[in-house]
C-alpha cells in the first residue's frame, strides 16, 4: 500500500460561533466537545491508520503558534506546518500541500481533511478511508458524502451513481431550497458535501494542471521561494497573493472525470451553528445544553455557555445564550445563523471583538485584559516555563509589574534582577525590557500600563526568540 499522508487544513474563521469563536481564536483550536480541540480530535481519529505518518498542516500565519501547540500536546511534530500569508481557498492550500508532499521524490496518498469538524463513529470512518484506499491508489479523485439525516439547505450536495460503495460523481449541486433538498433526501442519491478528499498527490497536480494551470504555477512559485521560520514554512506572500482563489470543488473536483464519492454515516457535523452545537451536547431532562455555571428553570431547547459567571435562565424556550469574558450573545434558536450578521457588523466598525478574544494566546503564554480607562490598562500576564518575551520599548506607555506567582527575570536597559512574589518593578517608558520565567512553573503578573497610548501595535523588538518583527 502506498503512504498514506494526512493533510490538516486549518485555516477557518469559524465566525458563526461567536462570540467563542474569533478570528484571532476560531473553532478548530476551541475544546467544544470533550477535552480536544477539534484540531486534535482530526488527527486523534486518524493517526493510528496503516501507513500514517507526521501530518502536512495548511494554517494561517497568525494561527502558526496555536496549531504548533495544540500538535504537541498530543506528542505529535508537523511533518511541514505551512503558512499561509493569505487565504486563497482550499484548492491552492491542497496545491501547496501535494507539492510539498512530493518534494522528497515521493507520491503518497492524501487524506484531506478540515480541521474543523465532528465525527461520532470513528471507527466507522476509517473503515471508510480504507474501502476507498484502492480506488485513489488507482488514479481516482475520492470525496467523502455525508449520508443526509435530513432534508439539510445549509450544505453542498452530491448527486452519485446508483452503486453500491465508491461511486462515480455525477454532479455537484449548491445549497438547495426546503422543497429541493427534501426531493434530494428523499430521492437516495444525493449526499452531503463533507469536504474530506482522497487522492494520489501527482494525480490531484495532474488534474490542476489540466483545470486551473495558471493556479498551480502560482502554488509551484509560492513554495519555492517559501521561507523556514523556526519550525514553519512561510509560503512568498507575493507569488501566494496572486494566486486565484478558489474551492477544489469548483476547480478539479467538478470538472475531473476520475471523480468519485464513498458515502458514510459516521455521525459527521461540521459544528456551523450554536444550534448544531447544542444538538451534539449532552441535554437535561428538558433538552437543554449547558457548560460553565448555568441554572436552568422552567426552560426548554436551549444552550447556555459560560465561561465565568453564572447564567439564570427563567422561563426560557429556544435561546443561544453564549457569556465570554467581554461579550454576550442572546439569540433565538432558528437565527443562529445570523450571528456572522454581528461579526460582519463589528469588522465594519473596526472593534476588536471580531478579532481578539480579551484573554489573548501568544507564544510565550497569554494576557487578559483585565480593566481599562483612559491612559490606564491593566492585564494578567501569564509566562510559561523557560518562555520569555520579546526584547521590546514603547514610545507611549510606562509599565508597573507586580508579580503573583512564578519568578521572574526581568532586564530593564542595562539592570537584569530577578523577582518572585509580592515583587514588583517600574518600567519607564522608552526602555528597552524583557521578561523571562526562569521557574518551573508558570510566572504569573499583573501588569499595569500608563500612558497616552496603549495600544498593541505600540512595541519595537529589538529580539526576539519567536521571529516575529
Amino acid at each position: 500500500m502506498s503512504k498514506l499522508k494526512i493533510v490538516l487544513l486549518s485555516g477557518g474563521a469559524g465566525t458563526r460561533l461567536w462570540p467563542l469563536s474569533r478570528e484571532s481564536f476560531p473553532k478548530q483550536f476551541l475544546p467544544l466537545l470533550g477535552e480536544h480541540s477539534l484540531l486534535q480530535q482530526t488527527w486523534l481519529r486518524v493517526r493510528d491508520l496503516p501507513g500514517v505518518g507526521a501530518p502536512l498542516v495548511i494554517a494561517n500565519e497568525e494561527h502558526r503558534f496555536l496549531v504548533a501547540e495544540q500538535l504537541q500536546a498530543l506528542g505529535t511534530q508537523a511533518e511541514a506546518l505551512i503558512l499561509e500569508p493569505v487565504g486563497r481557498n482550499t484548492a491552492p492550500a491542497i496545491a501547496v500541500a501535494a507539492l510539498q508532499a512530493m518534494a522528497a521524490g515521493d507520491d503518497p496518498l492524501l487524506l484531506v481533511l478540515p480541521s474543523d469538524h465532528v465525527i461520532a463513529d470513528e471507527p466507522a470512518f476509517c473503515a471508510a478511508v480504507l474501502e476507498a484506499l484502492p480506488v485513489a491508489e488507482g488514479g481516482g479523485l475520492v470525496t467523502f458524502g455525508i449520508v443526509p439525516r435530513s432534508p439539510e439547505t445549509g450544505y453542498g450536495y452530491i448527486k452519485a451513481a446508483p452503486d453500491a460503495g465508491v461511486r462515480p460523481i455525477e454532479r455537484f449541486v449548491e445549497k438547495p431550497d426546503l422543497a429541493t433538498a427534501q426531493d434530494y433526501l428523499a430521492s437516495g442519491n444525493y449526499f452531503w458535501n463533507s469536504g474530506m478528499f482522497l487522492f494520489r498527490a501527482s494525480r490531484y497536480l495532474e488534474e490542476l494542471q489540466a483545470q486551473a494551470p495558471a493556479m498551480l504555477a502560482q502554488c509551484r512559485l509560492a513554495l519555492a521561494d517559501a521561507k523556514a521560520d523556526l519550525d514553519f514554512l512561510r509560503l512568498d506572500r507575493d507569488a501566494f497573493a496572486a494566486c486565484p482563489s478558489d474551492s477544489i470543488d469548483y476547480a478539479v473536483m467538478e470538472k475531473t472525470r476520475r471523480g468519485c464519492v464513498l458515502p458514510m454515516a459516521v455521525g459527521w457535523n461540521d459544528v456551523g451553528s450554536w444550534s448544531a452545537l447544542a444538538d451534539l451536547s449532552a441535554h437535561d431532562a428538558q433538552g437543554n445544553a449547558t457548560r460553565g455555571d448555568v441554572v436552568a428553570i422552567d426552560s426548554r431547547n436551549s444552550l447556555a455557555w459560560s465561561q465565568r459567571r453564572l447564567i439564570a435562565l427563567v422561563g426560557v424556550d429556544d435561546l443561544m445564550v453564549v457569556d465570554t469574558d467581554d461579550a454576550l450573545l442572546v439569540a433565538r434558536r432558528d437565527r443562529v445563523q445570523d450571528v456572522k450578521r454581528v461579526v460582519e457588523h463589528l469588522q465594519r466598525d473596526e472593534r476588536p471583538q471580531s478579532k481578539l478574544h480579551r484573554k489573548v494566546f501568544r507564544p510565550w503564554g497569554s494576557y487578559d485584559g483585565i480593566e481599562a480607562g483612559p491612559g490606564f490598562q491593566v492585564k494578567r500576564i501569564a509566562v510559561k516555563p523557560g518562555a520569555s518575551l520579546s526584547l521590546q520599548m514603547h514610545h507611549h506607555r510606562a509599565e508597573h509589574w507586580i508579580v503573583v506567582r512564578g519568578t521572574a527575570r526581568v532586564t530593564c536597559d542595562d539592570a537584569v534582577f530577578d523577582l518572585s512574589a509580592n515583587q514588583s518593578t517600574y518600567i519607564p517608558l522608552g526602555s528597552k525590557h524583557r521578561l523571562q520565567n526562569i521557574g518551573t512553573q508558570m510566572l504569573e503578573l499583573i501588569e499595569v500600563q500608563s500612558g497616552d497610548y496603549l495600544g498593541e501595535d505600540d512595541i519595537v523588538r529589538f529580539q526576539d526568540v519567536y521571529g516575529r518583527a
